[in-house]
């Protein structure tokens, strides 16, 4: 997997907290949780014209053909020569914000639209799940973030007597 050695940075009562993304679910629910930060705020009505975020710069380069410099592409899926990049398609990244995106703008409680499944049922979360995740994110873990197996391989690396927050493990289970 590419996503050890990802870190997401967070603010806490005015202190900012580094927090281990773990595997590939968790990078997508973290990145779509910060995407989708202006549209919870109502400071933005899209993603595409949510300011200084990811998925802004992402559409604005695409519509050019291009990456973005500054971020990791998104190279498919998995495969044994995998070049550094997320293993998800921009395109389902996309649709999977903006669908979550008009469920959280309208204020409505529901599963994400279908669309939205397939890159959801390859990481093994279910909609209703995914939704929860990307709406809670940093109310829900509080240190690192992935699935039980990457979790115990994380606290083993660190020397760790035992598995460091596996409750949070919780969350992903389909």
């Amino acid at each position: 997997m590419s996503a050890p050695g990802h870190y997401f940075m967070k603010e806490r009562e005015g202190r900012f907290k580094s927090q281990a993304l773990l595997d590939e679910a968790a990078v997508l629910a973290c990145m779509t949780y910060v995407d989708l930060n202006p549209i919870r705020a109502k400071i933005a009505d899209t993603p595409e014209r949510s300011d200084f975020t990811s998925i802004q710069r992402r559409v604005n380069a695409a519509k050019q053909g291009k990456q973005p410099k500054e971020l990791l592409p998104f190279v498919g899926n998995e495969r044994s020569e995998l070049p550094k990049g997320l293993v998800f398609e921009l395109q389902d990244y996309l649709m999977l914000v903006d669908d979550t995106g008009r469920i959280l703008r309208d204020d409505k409680h529901g599963a994400i639209q279908a669309s939205s499944r397939q890159i959801l049922e390859r990481l093994n979360i279910s909609q209703e799940t995914g939704l929860n995740i990307t709406q809670e994110f940093m109310n829900m873990f509080k240190g690192p973030v992935g699935s039980l197996p990457e979790l115990t391989h994380y606290s083993e690396n660190l020397g760790m007597q035992r598995v460091a927050h596996a409750s949070s493990c919780q969350h992903w289970a389909s």
